[in-house]
C-alpha cells in the first residue's frame, strides 16, 4: 500500500505558544505579516495576544479584518488587494476557521488574476503566493493543519472545496487558551465539527494507516472531553485535550478525506447560512446510519475508540450505539434540527436537488463507505429535516 502524507512543517502546541509568534516566524526568515481575521478577534482585544510579541520582537504587522463567517469570494479578492498594497512575506490566519479559510484562500488566489472559482475541485491548487500561519481559537474546524479551504462563490451560493498545497499552512501554533472565552453553542458546533473530521477520515475510503491513528487519537479526546469542554468551559484539561483532538483530526482528514457529511453539508451552508460546524452535527447522526452495514468493523471501532459502546460489544452492536450516541450526543449539546433552526420548509424543499447536485458535485460523497446516488443524498436531507434518528 502506498500513500502521501501532508502536514504543516512546524507545529507549535500548548498553552501560551501563541506568545511564540515572533520565534515561528523568525525560523523561516519571515519578517512582514498580513494578519488575517475578523472584527470579534480586533474588537475583544483577543488580537493582541498575537500583536504584543510581534511589536515585542520589533515586527509591524497589518491586518485585515473583514473576513465573515463561512467566507465568499468577494471577501477573498478584497484580502487581495490589501496584501497587494504592502510588500508582505506572509500571512498569519487569527480566529476560528473562517478567518484562516480566508488567508489560505488569499494565499492561492493572489497568484494569479484567476476568480476564486478557477481553482476549486477538481483543480488541485498548489500553489500560493505566500506562506500562511495559522493559529487556531476554536478547537474544531482543523484548517490549521490542512490542504482544504472552502469558499462560497455568492453569484450562485456554492461552497467551493479548494484544495491542494497552496492550501497547507507553513505553520501552525495551537494554543488552547484561545478558546477559553468561545461561547458554549460555538464550543459544541465546532467539537461535533472535530468528530466529524475523525469519523469520516477513519472511515474514508482513503483511509491509510497514518490517517487512522490520527483519526482514532482525535476520537478518544473528543469524545471524553466534548461534554466537559461544553458544560465546564474554564476546564483547562478538557480545552487542551480538545483543541489537542481537532488538530490531530485535521491531520487526519488531510491525509484521507471527508466523506458524505461534508458533501451534503456546504451546501446547506451556502444556501441557508448554517454555520459549518452546526451543518455537519445536523447530518452526522443520519449519515452515519446510512453507511453503517458498508462499513461495520471501521463504525464499531470508532464507537469503542470514542466511548459510544463498550470494548465487549460486537461489530453490529457497536456500530448502532454509534449512531444512537451521536443523536444522544446533539440532544445533549443542544443541536438544533434544520426546522429548528428556523429554515423555511419549502425553501428547504426548493433546494433538494440543487443540494444534492453540489454534494455529489464535491466528490466528498464518493469517499463515503456506501456512496449515495442523488435520490438517497435528497432522502437523508429529508430525514434530518425534522429530526436527526
Amino acid at each position: 500500500m502506498s500513500f502521501s502524507l501532508v502536514a504543516p512543517r512546524l507545529m507549535l502546541v500548548g498553552g501560551g505558544s501563541v506568545g511564540q509568534i515572533a520565534d515561528v516566524l523568525g525560523k523561516f526568515a519571515l519578517a512582514r505579516p498580513l494578519i488575517v481575521t475578523d472584527p470579534f478577534m480586533v474588537s475583544s482585544g483577543l488580537l493582541r495576544r498575537v500583536l504584543e510579541p510581534l511589536e515585542k520582537a520589533g515586527i509591524a504587522a497589518r491586518v485585515f479584518s473583514d473576513t465573515v463567517p463561512e467566507p465568499t469570494d468577494t471577501v477573498i479578492e478584497a484580502g487581495v488587494r490589501v496584501l497587494r498594497q504592502g510588500s508582505h512575506d506572509c500571512l498569519i490566519g487569527f480566529g476560528g476557521g473562517s478567518p484562516i479559510d480566508t488567508a489560505k484562500a488569499m494565499a492561492i488566489l493572489a497568484t494569479g488574476e484567476a476568480p476564486m472559482r478557477a481553482y476549486k475541485v477538481p483543480h488541485a491548487a498548489d500553489l500560493a503566493a505566500l506562506p500562511v500561519i495559522a493559529i487556531p481559537t476554536t478547537a474544531g474546524t482543523g484548517s490549521e493543519a490542512t490542504r482544504f479551504t472552502v469558499i462560497t462563490d455568492h453569484a450562485c451560493d456554492e461552497k467551493m472545496l479548494i484544495a491542494g498545497m497552496g492550501a497547507l499552512p507553513l505553520a501552525a501554533i495551537v494554543d488552547y487558551e484561545l478558546t477559553f472565552s468561545v461561547p458554549r453553542r460555538t464550543t459544541a458546533d465546532t467539537g461535533v465539527d472535530s468528530l466529524t473530521h475523525a469519523l469520516e477520515a477513519y472511515v474514508s475510503r482513503r483511509a491509510n494507516p497514518f490517517s487512522d491513528t490520527q483519526a482514532l487519537g482525535a476520537m478518544a479526546l473528543i469524545g471524553a472531553n466534548l461534554r466537559t469542554a461544553f458544560h465546564e468551559p474554564g476546564n483547562a484539561a478538557a480545552r487542551e485535550a480538545m483543541m489537542l483532538g481537532a488538530s490531530m483530526a485535521g491531520i487526519a482528514f488531510s491525509n484521507a478525506s471527508v466523506a458524505l457529511v461534508h458533501g451534503m453539508s456546504r451546501p446547506i451552508g451556502a444556501h441557508f447560512h448554517v454555520p459549518h460546524g452546526l451543518s455537519n452535527a445536523m447530518l452526522l447522526p443520519a449519515v452515519t446510519r446510512f453507511g453503517l452495514a458498508s462499513a461495520p468493523g471501521r463504525y464499531a471501532t470508532a464507537a469503542r475508540c470514542a466511548g459510544f459502546a463498550a470494548a465487549g460489544d460486537n461489530d453490529e452492536v457497536a456500530a448502532g450505539r454509534l449512531a444512537d450516541g451521536l443523536v444522544a450526543l446533539n440532544a445533549e449539546l443542544g443541536v438544533p434540527t434544520p426546522k429548528a433552526f428556523g429554515i423555511d420548509p419549502s425553501s428547504w424543499e426548493e433546494k433538494l436537488d440543487v443540494m444534492a447536485e453540489q454534494a455529489l458535485a464535491s466528490g466528498s460523497p464518493a469517499n463515503n463507505p456506501r456512496v449515495p446516488d442523488k435520490g438517497e443524498i435528497i432522502a437523508l436531507y429529508r430525514a434530518v429535516w425534522a429530526a436527526n434518528s
